[in-house]
């Protein structure tokens, strides 16, 4: 096959000339616009998001998004961490509660065991870096649920033993039946009727006949009426097993089955029964024994009491 020659015509020599840097010339422009062209085609490729797919733009916004993700990963572990802190401190008064209550601490082990199972599944598709950042922060905000968890668990036991507690503590015979002069007859004494030594399971409290006496806890009247000894008496039913007994009264002021509230009028102080004056008879019983009613007084708690 022949090649396509240019010539042209030299007058000073009277013959014709190849022309050959015509060839070159052509092949170096046609190059030139070939790059030309090409860089022109990747800047309007990127300017309409890459619709040829060569992944020029593609890249280059993963790699700010993946800078920008571990930022953020950083960011939020460091907040983590600051709520784990404070997670702990909640912890901290939440076994001194459990103690005050007679709880058992939370176990630290039990709080600080490990979830695992699922961080490294949660990190796959990502670089080295940001995978580690993932997992790790997996790891502490399943550890974060569940101290939540059990820190929640453990509050709800404390408010239920709390309440508990407020309901034994109001059916405590805390306060002071009577106002009166308070006698320390407790204990082994000569009865000043009978002549003869016998345990007085109670303390008397002198006062004037009328003098209001009142409920010294929540519970329930288990009897108001006469008895043999001391006469007519109020006897309340606390729960827990304690109960208390008002006697020599010149009146009750409540009836058998009725709900008593602590500090709530039940009677009038009297001189009925086996009495030398007008007085009150008071006792507390733990299981049926006699308590000496002096060591569950509290001042402060009368107070109170005293304001219903």
């Amino acid at each position: 096959m022949k090649r396509f020659r240019l010539y042209t015509y030299s007058t000073d020599g009277l013959q014709l000339q190849e022309v050959r840097w015509l060839r070159a010339k052509t092949i170096s422009l046609g190059i030139g616009l070939g790059v030309l062209l090409f860089l022109l085609g990747i800047e309007v490729n990127q300017q309409f998001d890459d619709p040829v797919g060569l992944g020029i733009v593609r890249n280059a916004g993963l790699l700010s998004e993946n800078r920008a993700l571990r930022d953020q990963l950083r960011f939020m572990s460091g907040r983590i961490d600051r709520l784990q802190a404070t997670l702990a401190d909640v912890g901290d008064h939440g076994n001194e509660l459990r103690l005050r209550l007679n709880l058992p601490r939370l176990d630290e082990d039990v709080l600080q065991a490990g979830v695992g199972g699922t961080e490294e599944a949660s990190a796959v598709g990502f670089s080295s870096d940001v995978r580690g950042l993932v997992t790790d922060l997996h790891r502490t905000v399943s550890q974060a649920e569940r101290e939540l968890r059990l820190q929640t668990e453990s509050y709800d036991e404390v408010s239920r033993r709390l309440e508990t507690e407020k309901l034994r503590f109001a059916r405590l015979p805390a306060v002071k039946p009577m106002e009166g002069y308070y006698t320390k007859s407790f204990g082994m004494r000569l009865h000043p009727i009978l002549g003869i030594y016998r345990p007085h399971q109670g303390i008397d409290i002198i006062n004037d006949v009328g003098t209001p006496v009142y409920a010294t806890a929540d519970g329930t009247v288990q009897f108001a009426g006469r008895e043999s000894g001391l006469g007519i008496i109020v006897a309340i039913n606390h729960g827990y097993s304690v109960s208390s007994i008002y006697g020599h009264l010149s009146k009750t002021l409540v009836r058998q089955g009725q709900s008593i509230r602590r500090g709530q009028l039940i009677a009038l102080s009297g001189n009925t029964g086996l009495s030398t004056g007008p007085h009150l008879h008071y006792e507390v019983r733990v299981n049926g024994v006699a308590q000496n009613p002096i060591d569950y007084f509290f001042d402060d708690v009368l107070r109170v009491a005293s304001r219903r």
